[in-house]
């Protein structure tokens, strides 16, 4: 049995904030973001927009686009490191935004960066096991309530957005193989008290070696190369990030579904949007295989392969 995406959707707030834009408010220019980072703009909450409520859009588009109703998911998996509320949960506050009235579980997946790669991973358990056969998997953030906007080192970096996918129970090949890793030894170096605070180099240098480490882990057990890869999925935190990254796997950046440009980094929504994206302008076909991975605060890292 495996758990395949039959539906994929996603939402960026209405509202753009450029480079050009960040110059009037912090000390930073167009010139300095786009070569560290390959940002250009970012798309940022309107102040009655919550995190289920992007949530909320993009999962209607990929229900549309799964041909389901809302009423046969049976598991809801929110990955989000800026929910609405403490508690309840926001899967819970999406689940009755939807109508839906099973009584399915419903919980968030805290990893931040990390976070979809993490929920698609437990989504992906449920549906082996048994215990779910329609699953919604969200990636939701609304990061731009959690920066300091005179910190030019963090706020030219992040945006709000959404992506989702639906996963089904399938005897057709879907997710082949996933490898998540943590270690909160280096959790100081990237965190929120509650306003986002980094070490840049050395988040960068992290992040380069272990996704090129866990692309490696997860190619060798699959019996793949990086020659058998069709299109790279990255989180999209840097562009340097991630060319160091399709370089160590040996494919052309023609190869890699870029979104950072246009959406900066929005966390945990980052695969599904880019992934979104590049299913609806007809670059991922069938049969090809997709990578995902992603590194966030923890620090927690990951990837996943699937066949489409």
């Amino acid at each position: 049995m495996y758990s395949r995406i039959i539906g994929t959707g996603s939402y960026l707030p209405a509202k753009t904030l450029t480079n050009y834009d960040l110059e009037k408010r912090v000390d930073t220019t167009h010139e300095w973001i786009f070569t560290r980072s390959g940002i250009v703009e970012r798309h940022i909450a309107a102040e009655n927009e919550l995190t289920s409520d992007l949530a909320l859009q993009a999962s209607q588009r990929a229900i549309e686009a799964a041909g389901i109703a809302a009423d046969d998911i049976d598991l809801i998996i929110v990955a989000t490191t800026s929910p609405d509320q403490a508690f309840p949960s926001t899967a819970c506050v999406l689940q009755d935004k939807l109508g839906i009235r099973n009584g399915g579980p419903a919980f968030d997946m805290q990893a931040v960066c990390g976070g979809f790669v993490y929920a698609m991973n437990t989504a992906d358990m449920y549906i082996r096991a048994g215990q779910a056969r329609t699953v919604l998997v969200v990636g939701a953030e609304v990061l731009s309530r959690m920066l300091d906007w005179e910190d030019r080192t963090t706020c030219v970096l992040f945006g709000d957005g959404a992506g989702a996918v639906i996963l089904q129970a399938s005897e057709q090949p879907g997710i082949l193989a996933s490898k998540l890793h943590a270690d909160g030894r280096h959790r100081q170096m990237l965190k929120a008290d509650p306003i986002i605070s980094m070490d840049g180099q050395a988040v960068f240098k992290f992040a380069v070696k272990v996704l090129s480490d866990v692309v490696e882990e997860l190619l060798e057990e699959s019996n793949l190369s990086g020659a058998d890869i069709d299109w790279l999925v990255p989180h999209q935190a840097n562009i340097r990030i991630i060319e160091a990254t399709a370089k160590k796997l040996g494919l052309g950046m023609e190869h890699v579904v870029l979104t950072v440009s246009r959406h900066g980094n929005t966390s945990a929504a980052s695969i599904p949007l880019a992934l979104d994206v590049a299913v609806r302008d007809g670059r991922i076909q069938a049969g090809q295989k997709i990578l995902m991975e992603a590194v966030g605060g923890g620090f927690t890292w990951g990837a996943i392969l699937i066949e489409w």
